[in-house]
């Protein structure tokens, strides 16, 4: 009986398995499929899933500057969440490592304090925000991004780093304050390089935020050369070279540096994400 019910739960397990992985690669499957099609074969009835012409002229128009600037794009998108998440990874790193070991009046206020602007949805600070970055004068800009995200994400990097800290031994600090080493080399030497995973989950999670937002880069830029991949995607639709092949292959070359990301630091993302979770 016991063995017939252990049987009866793996194949439950590997079934809905089967149907999480299925709806997590289908999409790809389908803008891989679209992006092959010429425009003739986009709408046949049945649809096929293989084209039975295959080109890959919709990559070259998509990388065809004339036609949609996607290199432009995809470079404002890098900069800005390359920034984002390495500002993202040092500031959060010196803050949670004050919350997680240095004692001071009002620790816990402030700690608790930077979790409170997730009370809130994305929506309900856009105005203020937006009134911040006109007035500081860095409308229509790629800074007022990056300020812009910063804020958005230091409160989850600083209570994932700092959760993290915690599980190192006090002990290796105290070592190290003997052979002379002051705070900010205890920081740069022990600490950032025992909490990799943690510091790798947060800066994927802060690019992965960066590189696909599309809310507030619709309303601090304006300028083409400015903007970021989900604005450029959004405004090829209301152009005349928008074809639907085009933009499955902008969106599958789009989803591309983030799937890379996951695949090669797989291992520290698991582990950041087991070890920030632990909180003692």
């Amino acid at each position: 009986m016991v063995t017939n019910n252990r049987l009866l739960n793996r194949i439950i397990f590997y079934f809905l398995l089967s149907i999480t992985i299925f709806m997590s690669i289908f999409p790809f499957v389908i803008m891989l499929s679209s992006s092959l099609k010429v425009s003739e074969d986009q709408y046949t009835t049945p649809p096929k899933l293989i084209p039975d012409r295959i080109t890959f002229e919709n990559y070259l128009d998509i990388l065809n500057p004339d036609t949609f600037p996607f290199l432009m794009y995809f470079m404002n998108s890098f900069v800005v969440s390359i920034i984002t998440a390495s500002l993202s990874v040092l500031i959060g790193s010196l803050g949670a490592y004050s919350f997680a070991r240095l004692e001071y009046k009002g620790r816990s206020l402030i700690q608790n304090g930077v979790l409170f602007i997730y009370m809130f949805s994305g929506i309900l600070l856009v105005v203020p925000l937006f009134q911040m970055i006109t007035k500081i004068g860095l409308y229509d800009s790629k800074l007022s991004l990056i300020i812009t995200y910063l804020v958005l994400t230091l409160p989850v990097s600083l209570y994932m780093l700092g959760n993290y800290f915690r599980t190192i031994p006090e002990a290796l600090e105290e070592a190290a304050f003997i052979d002379g080493l002051n705070r900010l080399q205890v920081i740069f030497r022990i600490i950032i390089p025992l909490s990799v995973p943690a510091i790798v989950t947060v800066f994927i999670y802060v690019f992965m935020i960066a590189w696909n937002e599309y809310m507030f880069a619709s309303v601090f830029l304006t300028s083409q050369e400015n903007m970021t991949l989900p604005i450029g995607l959004s405004n090829l639709f209301f152009t005349k070279h928008y074809i639907w092949g085009r933009m499955m292959a902008a969106s599958l070359l789009t989803a591309i540096p983030i799937i890379l990301i996951f695949l090669t630091l797989e291992k520290f993302i698991a582990g950041g994400l087991t070890f920030g979770g632990v909180k003692e």
